[in-house]
């Protein structure tokens, strides 16, 4: 079988897939036998991931352009009915309603809807020309805004992005700056009233869990000599997974502690999935953290080199869209982890523990890939 697309971008799939296997199996190795009695368990549930990702991946592969095309306008109404439900009935893990279950198996929504927005936005940047505002507030602000909101319901982090990729996606699409001006002005508006809704009726919970997390942060570097006891030690607990991230990066020195000799993922609450950046750096030092990073940034650099050879707007949008979102969310897991930024809870694309993400990771990446093969034949 001779795969077409770009090349680098395949190697690109197998390299953070096999370094996902072993970073898995290396961060929980100790966690996992203590509650399962094996550390096999989660080993055999990521390759299972992996393999079912990869699947998807040349199944979306090989599904056609113009099916992605006639397909985006119904993934937005799609992805808005999947996040209410979520909302309604969805399954509740600290105070976060994100995951549904069908059929036995638990659904992150919220990664489903990243790829709908995206192809919803490419497709309708693409046919329609906006010629006033209100006919741009009907196709553009108010079903992503719609979106968004529910997104930032569930994760406050998760709709900050789309809103960055939303965004990019107008700027790139050439679309008229007082548009754009307009919805920031209607965006911001429509944030104060969630602020608002949240200090008096507590109607986003998650909004609390991000300032706090951001209240940590930005207090990390205040002297506790003059705190109480006990405010010293709420501080010490609000702060704990990041400062165990900290000191997994410093102890891995330049070229770390070598495979499977990680301390801190004893320590990290989930050393395998939103901090699996930081075991990385000290079981492979600066260097393996660097090779991941370069990975990334490899990838993106090919997609725009892809995007920019397509020959229509929707497969143009598509495919920067799908990899800004992969590659900001795992620079966004990246400065989290070294200490840069306040805990969001991103994964690391591909490589991080995962069910429903590495399922729609393997979907965008399948996509991208899709369009690549397209442009090699010049019929996207």
């Amino acid at each position: 079988m001779k795969l077409k697309g770009d090349k680098v971008i395949w190697i690109i799939v197998v390299l953070l897939s096999m370094i996902s296997v072993a970073a898995v199996y290396s961060s929980s190795n100790a966690l996992v036998y203590f509650k399962y009695k094996s550390n096999y368990t989660l080993l055999v549930r990521q390759m299972t991931f992996i393999l079912f990702s990869l699947l998807l991946l040349f199944i979306f592969y090989y599904i056609p352009i113009g099916v992605y095309r006639l397909l985006s306008i119904l993934a937005m109404p799609a992805a808005i009915a999947l996040l209410l439900y979520t909302i309604v009935g969805g399954k509740r893990i600290n105070e976060a309603a994100r995951w549904i279950t069908l059929f036995g198996v638990t659904i992150h929504t919220g990664e489903i809807a990243k790829i709908a927005l995206i192809a919803y936005m490419a497709r309708v940047l693409e046919f329609k020309e906006f010629k006033r505002f209100k006919e741009f507030f009907y196709w553009i602000v108010l079903p992503v805004g719609i979106l968004i909101t529910l997104v930032l319901y569930g994760s406050v982090s998760a709709g900050l992005l789309l809103a960055i990729i939303g965004a990019l996606l107008l700027i790139i699409a050439g679309v008229k700056q007082r548009y754009i001006l307009y919805s920031s002005l209607i965006a911001g508006a429509v944030l104060v009233v969630i602020i608002g809704s949240n200090l008096l009726f507590g109607l986003f919970p998650r909004l609390d869990t991000a300032m706090a997390r951001f209240s940590s942060f930005s207090q990390k570097n205040e002297s506790r000599i003059e705190l109480t006891v006990e405010e010293r030690q709420r501080q010490y607990d609000r702060t704990f997974q990041a400062d165990m991230a900290k000191i997994a990066v410093k102890s891995g020195g330049f070229f770390g502690k070598g495979p499977g000799r990680s301390t801190q993922r004893d320590n990290l609450p989930h050393p395998y999935s939103d901090f699996i950046f930081a075991i990385i750096i000290e079981e492979y030092g600066a260097v393996g953290g660097a090779v991941v990073l370069f990975l990334y940034l490899l990838f993106f650099m090919r997609s725009a080199m892809i995007a920019g050879r397509c020959q229509t707007p929707f497969s143009a949008l598509l495919v920067i869209g799908l990899s800004t979102l992969i590659t900001i969310q795992a620079l966004l897991h990246i400065l989290v982890n070294i200490g840069v930024l306040p805990v969001t809870g991103h994964t690391l694309p591909l490589i991080s523990l995962g069910g429903s993400s590495l399922i729609i990771m393997g979907m965008a990446f399948g996509m991208i890939l899709s369009v690549s093969r397209a442009v090699e034949g010049k019929i996207d």
